[in-house]
């Protein structure tokens, strides 16, 4: 009968989990500003919580949370956003000129040296193109506004969402102790100290690797940005940002930014000695990252190797998607919290 009973309560749990997993694709696609009310109410609860500590009732310490984040999203908005549409718009109007250099220089010298049978005709073609329809491209934002506003569905969920997401991280972030509280009431009393210790083990894993990657990325960001602007890269804060913004991949970051970074200082120098500066600035940011960012912001948190870093980083995105790239290394931290909880039981096991 025991056995009997056991076998009922895990077929309970597995129906639970298969339903659980329905709902979440049913509802997939409004997900998205309630995951991102959630990130942003999970990063800004210590800082409420140390409010508090210091006095401060919990309303007012959202209060002031919330305004900052609002701040400086605001910030970023104001500063940021127009000279990456100014570099875009730069690039979407040097581009024929560009192929125009390649078409003209380094496809005969290409043929010359390398013995390679270019399609001439086919590149002129596509300059031809771009060089036509450049200027119906517009800004960045434009572009952006002008296809939604195509459809009215799709604005009124973009309005939705950008009204949804201030709202529910208020409220999240408010009610974020009674939130967990009530989670932990609901835990089965038998297994509740062992999930509770994963739980506060994971969270510490997890705030202190969300919280310091967003550091190192911003920072690789600045980094990069900085030294090809000094080279005198037009693009480089679009170059910069895209690098550090991929560098929570190992190396990836710093293959991807040498790649564009090296593309556009030979389009815009016409010549290679640039390129040496550009190595350089990689360089220079690698060494940063390793010596400084990541051991004072992130620390040894995840303790994964890289090669494990980008099998996650890879199935979360062929699984999930965009969501499932940015789930994919905070999963892989509760997931090594866990796994090194499962391995300590076994060893302690008579089958070990």
């Amino acid at each position: 009968m025991a056995t009997q009973s056991s076998d009922s309560r895990h077929w309970y749990y597995l129906a639970l989990a298969l339903l659980g997993g329905w709902l979440v694709h049913l509802l997939s696609p409004i997900l998205a500003p309630f995951l991102i009310s959630a990130l942003l109410a999970y990063l800004g609860d210590p800082l409420c919580d140390r409010l508090e500590e210091k006095g401060l009732s919990r309303t007012l310490a959202v209060s002031l949370v919330f305004i900052a984040l609002l701040l400086a999203l605001l910030l970023m908005l104001l500063l940021v956003l127009p000279q990456l549409e100014a570099q875009i718009s730069y690039l979407l109007k040097q581009f024929p000129g560009y192929l125009e250099w390649l078409r003209n220089h380094v496809l005969p010298w290409a043929q010359k040296h390398l013995g390679l049978i270019g399609q001439l005709q086919d590149l002129s073609l596509v300059q031809e193109l771009l060089a036509e329809h450049w200027r119906e491209a517009g800004g960045l934002v434009k572009g952006l506004l002008s296809s939604v506003s195509s459809s009215g569905t799709a604005l009124l969920l973009l309005l939705m969402n950008l009204v949804l997401v201030p709202v529910l991280t208020f409220y999240l972030l408010r009610d974020w102790d009674l939130l967990t509280a009530g989670v932990r009431v609901l835990l089965p009393r038998r297994f509740e100290p062992t999930l509770v210790r994963l739980a506060q083990e994971s969270d510490a894993m997890l705030g202190a690797f969300i919280r310091g990657q967003l550091m190192v990325m911003l920072a690789l960001g600045m980094i990069y940005a900085t030294g090809l602007w000094l080279l005198g890269l037009e693009l480089a804060l679009l170059i910069g940002m895209i690098a550090g913004v991929v560098s929570f991949v190992p190396y990836l970051g710093l293959i991807l930014g040498i790649l564009m970074a090296g593309v556009a200082a030979v389009l815009q120098f016409h010549a290679i000695e640039p390129l040496l500066g550009v190595a350089l600035v990689f360089v220079v940011g690698q060494v940063v990252e390793g010596a400084v960012l990541t051991p004072k912001f992130v620390g040894d948190q995840i303790g994964m190797h890289p090669v494990a870093v980008i099998f996650a980083v890879m199935a979360g995105g062929h699984l999930f998607g965009f969501f499932g790239v940015l789930l994919a290394l905070p999963a892989a931290a509760v997931f090594m919290v866990w796994l090194r909880h499962a391995v300590g039981r076994y060893k302690l096991s008579r089958l070990y």
